[in-house]
């Protein structure tokens, strides 16, 4: 197998998409009718183009990436830039095994807009795709990644009265109850935790934003928590908020109130999620790599088609490397070989399973 959309992938990490995703898109969207797909934009901005019938099988990526743009370099093997890894390595691997791929089945490139952000795309297609399997790329060095943790930004805002600081019994100081509050954000994994996963480990529950407080005299009536959650199975985000909830309740003094939730509840929370290691999906890629099964180190949108069938992450590229961050870095790079060799390993396995 010949390697044969190595253009569209330096074109791709040549283009700065953190400031819109549109020429990124119109280039994907101009890629495929050029090989003879009709691309379809859905509702959520979403491009989706789907071949045959039968079996069905998804590859997902992203086009978006984070900011600032870093230029397009190429040295030798090396393509270093914006999404280099993350995402348009991925995506030119993907891209290829969906253009060439000789299948029996149905096969469905869908690529989001706002992985990065929002992830409002990866959540629309998880509740309006439906497939027997899903391919997700991202920098996994070539390893099959069959698990994730989920990712949440919740907050605890403590309610008490607000009074004249010059005489601190006249109020309900919501800045003293935070104390016993950040000790129950500590004691909650121990007694209302799912305990640690078999391959992510444990949960993890991180305050990281506190503020409270109007004026230097005044007794503050409010003060908000801000933590990041990372769950394990079985461990949902509505299970967590309902036991936290009562876990808080449980260590909040009398005459204060609080409220508990996402930090942006409009937005879509990724969940986590493992796969089964002998599911025929996972065994394909794996035949096909010959490397390592293992959890995949952040957050993706795999988490919204784990509920639908068996959702692998797979790409070429590194989230980190010996030296440091990689992906999301300014020294953000991919190997052209490595991105060859992660097309030629997912078209061997799509061709397996269809």
């Amino acid at each position: 197998m010949s390697f044969r959309i190595d253009g569209f992938h330096e074109a791709a990490v040549s283009t700065p998409s953190h400031e819109t995703v549109e020429p990124m898109r119109e280039l994907l969207v101009e890629t495929l009718e050029s090989a003879g797909q009709d691309p379809d934009i859905d509702e959520a901005g979403n491009i989706l183009a789907s071949r045959g019938s039968g079996e069905h099988l998804v590859l997902n990526t992203h086009i978006d990436t984070v900011p600032p743009h870093i230029p397009y370099e190429r040295d030798g093997d090396i393509v270093r830039g914006r999404g280099a890894c993350d995402a348009k390595g991925p995506l030119a691997a993907l891209l290829d095994t969906f253009l060439h791929a000789d299948i029996d089945g149905q096969l469905t490139l869908a690529i989001t807009t706002d992985e990065e952000t929002a992830q409002t795309g990866g959540a629309h297609l998880g509740e309006t795709l439906d497939a027997d399997g899903y391919i997700v790329g991202e920098p996994t060095d070539l390893d099959v990644c069959i698990a994730a943790r989920g990712q949440f930004e919740g907050e605890v805002v403590i309610h008490g009265e607000s009074g004249h600081a010059s005489d601190p019994h006249n109020g309900e100081n919501a800045i003293r109850a935070a104390a016993p509050i950040l000790q129950a954000l500590e004691s909650f994994d121990e007694t209302n935790g799912p305990g640690a996963h078999e391959l992510l480990g444990p949960p993890t529950l991180t305050p990281s934003v506190i503020e409270g407080g109007e004026a230097i005299n005044q007794i503050p009536a409010e003060c908000a928590i801000r933590f990041d959650r990372r769950t394990v199975p079985p461990e949902t985000v509505e299970a967590f908020f309902t036991d936290l909830r009562a876990h808080l309740q449980e260590w909040l003094p009398d005459l204060y109130d609080l409220d508990v939730g996402l930090v942006r509840p409009e937005m879509p929370a990724p969940e986590a999620f493992a796969t089964d290691a002998d599911a025929p999906l996972v065994e394909a890629l794996s035949a096909a790599s010959g490397t390592r099964t293992r959890p995949f180190g952040a957050a993706t949108e795999a988490s919204y088609f784990a509920a639908d069938a068996p959702v692998v992450v797979f790409g070429p590229g590194v989230l980190a490397d010996q030296q440091g961050p990689v992906a999301h870095a300014d020294r953000e790079y991919v190997h052209r070989s490595d991105v060859e060799k992660a097309a030629g390993i997912v078209r061997e396995a799509v061709e397996t399973l269809l």
